[in-house]
């Protein structure tokens, strides 16, 4: 029998309206720096609705968590509802949708995501298992660069800072550093302060694997880099590289 998907997003997003904690919404407000409509639930309990509502329905089809996922979305005002949504693909992000949920999470990254949490799960939690099971299709991020939208240009860097080399089955991916430094490169005078954030986290992490690359390209663009990104980028280097790259000025 075919999920109605419309009465599958009034469950989920009654559970989670049902455990609602305005405690807990007050106190999630330090972490943005702008205000956010919370209802005062955790992340790992939205991901546990949407692992209780599956666990009793097995053999819905990706295709149709994939619809579900869609109108949870269009159907968001509070913060835990964008989670709640992305939640519902966790489980089928890696083999049991193709190419067209990145055509998704570009258009979500757009049109619903309004926060830096919500843009780090759909790269971290939907992404990250995605891309594990198609490599071929991490290239097209880079477009994400030119994309209107700041959370989809945070997106290009921070959906692919777990591959600047990732063990997948047997064999070990690495990203080219000439991805990293062309993103890095367009990207370092963005206005948005979370864009120029994850370039640096993507430095970072592109530092504990080609250090001497990194260190050329913060010395050679150092005067261009906001102090955010440069921060990030150095975060994790040995004493001595970090007050040398710092002395610079």
């Amino acid at each position: 029998m075919a999920m109605d998907v419309a009465a599958a997003a009034d469950n989920l997003l009654g559970s989670l309206a049902a455990r609602a904690d305005t405690d807990f919404a007050v106190g999630m407000q330090r972490y943005f720096p702008r205000r956010i409509r919370a209802l005062g639930v955790s992340n790992a309990s939205a991901v546990e609705i949407a692992n209780d509502y599956f666990r009793e329905r097995p053999d819905v089809p990706a295709a149709t968590r994939l619809a579900l996922a869609e109108e949870v979305l269009s159907r968001a005002t509070y913060h835990e509802e964008v989670l709640l949504g992305f939640a519902v693909l966790h489980k089928v992000a890696r083999a049991g949708l193709g190419p067209e949920l990145l055509d998704r999470c570009e258009h979500w990254l757009g049109s619903y995501v309004s926060n830096w949490a919500q843009c780090d799960d759909l790269c971290l939690k939907l992404l990250y298992p995605f891309f594990r099971g198609h490599l071929d299709q991490i290239p097209r991020t880079r477009a994400w660069v030119e994309s209107r939208s700041g959370w989809a240009r945070r997106a290009a860097n921070v959906a692919v800072v777990k591959f600047v080399r990732r063990k997948v089955g047997r064999a070990v991916f690495e990203l080219p550093p000439s991805h990293v430094f062309d993103n890095c490169t367009r990207l370092m005078h963005d206005d948005d302060v979370y864009v120029r954030k994850g370039c640096g986290w993507l430095l970072k992490v592109t530092a504990e694997v080609h250090p001497d690359e990194v260190v050329e390209f913060l010395r050679t663009w150092h005067t261009e880099m906001s102090r955010d990104t440069f921060r990030y980028a150095i975060e994790k280097m040995d004493k001595e590289t970090r007050a040398s790259l710092m002395a610079l000025g």
